[in-house]
């Protein structure tokens, strides 16, 4: 991931970036259990990325994107439709979707998460930095003292 612009000294941010690094981990076992055709090993995988991805979102949506809207509203469109599309799949998962392309829309799913969090890392997460306004950074703490996170505590900031 990106350390390059000094994003992640902030805590908003490095709480968010933390949550992709975690995220990423469940990827990886989403993707071994698909490939295995495990279904009752994807809904528990996917049922722990809702679990982490549920507050990440709330934080992003609620205060990061209306921020970053001002500048970038097309870009910010398609994160958030990326977001409903992960979470709708993950949902069918849990649920015990048995359709027989479960497999597939799972790896597809956490394939759109991963590039997901590549394009919040290197390019939103930087460009918040310059663009955010004290009132804006401190909408993400109120979210996110709001929401908490799914981490544990070792891992969270």
């Amino acid at each position: 991931m990106c350390e390059y612009c000094g994003c992640q000294s902030l805590r908003a941010i490095a709480d968010l970036t933390e949550e992709h690094t975690a995220a990423l981990e469940l990827v990886d076992r989403a993707r071994r259990s698909a490939a295995e055709g495990a279904g009752p090993g994807a809904a528990v995988v996917a049922a722990e990325l809702l679990a982490l991805l549920e507050p990440h979102t709330a934080v992003e949506e609620e205060a990061l994107f209306p921020a970053m809207a001002r500048e970038h509203a097309e870009h910010v469109a398609v994160l958030h439709g990326e977001h409903e599309r992960i979470h709708a799949t993950l949902r069918a998962v849990v649920a015990g979707a048995q359709a027989p392309q479960w497999t597939q829309e799972l790896t597809v799913a956490v394939q759109l998460l991963r590039e997901h969090i590549f394009k919040e890392q290197d390019g939103l997460f930087p460009a918040a930095l310059i663009e955010l306004d004290p009132a804006d950074w401190e909408r993400l703490e109120a979210v996110r003292i709001r929401v908490g996170t799914a981490l544990p505590p070792a891992r969270a900031s």
